[in-house]
């Protein structure tokens, strides 16, 4: 395991982006680690860009993950993945959910979504970085519901890491603690997304 490890975590209001921030430094504290998030909510009421910053490890000073700085980023959004790419490190990993979901000004017909976006990472300067692509979404309705996406997301990120499954289930059921009804499903999101890392 890396000294210290880079996380951003990419979406739109109402995807989780901020419970599964909460779950990692749950995580972190487990594991004996400093850790630093900071988040910037945007107009997330409203459905636009949500972004979590997260480092962990022995001694994090800041919370901001600069251009070319990130290890890993997930993106829950086919968009979030372009528009925050840059921060991936050239041999990070980038996870993306295929969903799109289209923002006011595409809906309005001002805009148009981008076509083939998972061809242009793959073609970009992130050629050496792991990039991989997945319906996040349709794993999470398996579950039992869409608002599970964030878990399949941290269940992938959990296969890439160097850290023991059961201290990512236990900080699940600590971070869902309040809603323990919503447990099962969030544990079965979070296996759905370990399985679709390869």
């Amino acid at each position: 395991m890396a000294k210290d490890v880079s996380i951003v975590l990419a979406g739109v209001g109402g995807q989780g982006t901020l419970i599964a921030g909460k779950l990692l430094g749950i995580l972190a504290l487990k594991l004996g680690w400093d850790i630093k998030v900071s988040e910037v909510h945007g107009m997330s009421q409203r459905g636009g860009s949500v972004i979590t910053y997260v480092r962990m490890g022995e001694k994090v000073y800041s919370p901001i993950i600069e251009e070319g700085m990130a290890d890993y980023v997930l993106a829950f959004e086919e968009v979030e993945a372009v528009r925050w790419a840059n921060l991936l490190k050239k041999d990070g990993t980038l996870l993306v959910n295929s969903q799109k979901i289209k923002s006011l000004p595409v809906l309005l017909g001002n805009a148009e979504y981008p076509e083939n976006i998972f061809a242009s990472l793959k073609a970009s300067d992130l050629s050496n970085a792991k990039i991989l692509e997945f319906d996040a979404l349709s794993a999470a309705l398996e579950c039992g519901s869409s608002k599970a996406v964030n878990m399949v997301m941290v269940g992938a990120l959990s296969a890439g890491m160097d850290i023991d499954k059961a201290l990512w289930e236990e900080a699940i059921n600590e971070a869902f603690a309040s809603k323990a009804k919503l447990i099962p499903m969030n544990l079965q999101a979070f296996n759905k997304g370990r399985d679709l890392f390869a």
